[in-house]
């Protein structure tokens, strides 16, 4: 899947992605990241990831940069 990125929280290391076909945003965190150091990401960067369910609902795993 694609998305972009919504909102990161730096000093938690974790953040948001947004997807067109999807209301609810996508939980992403900075363990879940291939290829990119978190602090290299920005808000409006386009990812490609899966999707995996996780403790609190659906978040992005294998993130990668688009």
């Amino acid at each position: 899947m694609t998305g972009t990125i919504k909102k990161l929280v730096k000093e938690r290391g974790f953040g948001f992605i947004s997807r067109e076909s999807e209301a609810k945003d996508l939980f992403l965190h900075s363990k879940d990241l291939k290829g990119v150091m978190f602090d290299d990401l920005k808000e409006g960067d386009a990812l490609n990831f899966e999707v995996a369910q996780g403790e609190k609902g659906p978040s992005a795993v294998n993130v990668k940069r688009a």
